[in-house]
């Protein structure tokens, strides 16, 4: 045999250890990584340092004896909040909105997305519809809520005596505020998280269908076999973002209820905001705040853990 028949090791691929990564593949793996570096560099700056930051400046407390300042107290402003009714009536609010808004807002775009993702002058006119709350901010939102939920004057009620049905106290009640403030949040939000559904359902085959109708599989069985299970990926970015959302909603407590009436919407989100500028609290907000995030990173995590996706 010639020697130019032998190959050398590492020659082509042929010979290199298993594992190994080539130089050109480091080579791309750099290329991307250049291009993701100002992103990343962001992300670091006005994401993940003032989410440290908060942490460690919740270790200090202001002093307002002989010259002032933070001094270092540990973990005391979180023992501090553990012995804190307000502190354990706002994490109980801030669970139940969670509960109670999470799967109503991603089930109607889940089923908004289904309706629309078809063809036709009525769907276009249709999901034109749907998409009218995205172009009205949340304050503004808000607003107009509030008045057409309005006790004695708003529209809603007015409509309700029309019916002969008897007018409701919505924002006025403990025990409908927090509904009234899920109605506005998932009426805003609903058709944004139906773009991702959509995006979804359009990457999904249309051979797929052609042959399920072909074996007789009914319509039922194709959402719940084929449309959902491929769907996995869509569903877990909107739970995960829906939930980060939701966690941090605070507007609706700031415009309409003020986190009444009788502390009911008094979500953990709006008692950080009140400690800090209200109460000028500064240590206790953040230690809020802290306590905030790691409880949504447990329910992202719990997320994440059942609803698994193969990438």
């Amino acid at each position: 045999m010639s020697s130019s028949a032998i190959v050398k090791p590492g020659a082509g691929g042929v010979g290199r250890k298993p594992g190994s990564i080539s130089k050109s593949t480091l080579k791309h793996w750099g290329t991307a990584y250049l291009f993701l570096l100002p992103s990343l560099i962001g992300l670091v700056i006005f994401r993940l340092y003032p989410v440290v930051e908060a942490f460690v400046r919740s270790l200090y407390r202001t002093s307002f004896g002989a010259g002032g300042g933070e001094i270092f107290v540990g973990l005391a402003n979180y023992v501090d909040l553990l012995h804190d009714p307000i502190f354990w009536q706002s994490f109980k609010a801030t669970l139940w909105l969670n509960l109670a808004i999470n799967p109503i807002q991603i089930c109607f775009a889940i089923a908004a997305a289904l309706l629309v993702n078809r063809t036709g002058l009525a769907v276009r006119i249709y999901r034109t519809i749907l998409m009218l709350p995205m172009g009205v901010s949340l304050a503004i939102a808000c607003t107009l809520w509030g008045i057409m939920l309005n006790p004695n004057s708003g529209l809603v009620n007015s409509i309700l005596a029309s019916l002969g049905l008897p007018m409701q106290p919505f924002l006025t009640s403990s025990s409908q505020a927090m509904w009234s403030i899920i109605l506005i949040a998932s009426w805003k939000g609903v058709a944004y998280w139906m773009i991702f559904v959509l995006a979804g359902l359009q990457e999904i085959p249309e051979q797929i269908y052609e042959a399920a109708k072909i074996d007789g599989v009914s319509p039922w069985q194709q959402l719940r076999y084929i449309t959902l299970p491929l769907l996995k990926r869509a569903i877990l970015f909107v739970t995960v973002a829906d939930t980060t959302a939701n966690f941090l909603l605070v507007v609706p407590m700031y415009i309409l209820t003020n986190g009444g009436p009788e502390m009911s919407t008094n979500v953990l989100m709006f008692e950080a905001y009140t400690s800090a500028f209200v109460y000028l609290d500064m240590a206790r907000a953040l230690s809020i705040t802290s306590v905030l995030l790691a409880l949504l990173l447990i329910v992202v995590a719990i997320q994440f853990k059942m609803l698994k996706v193969d990438y």
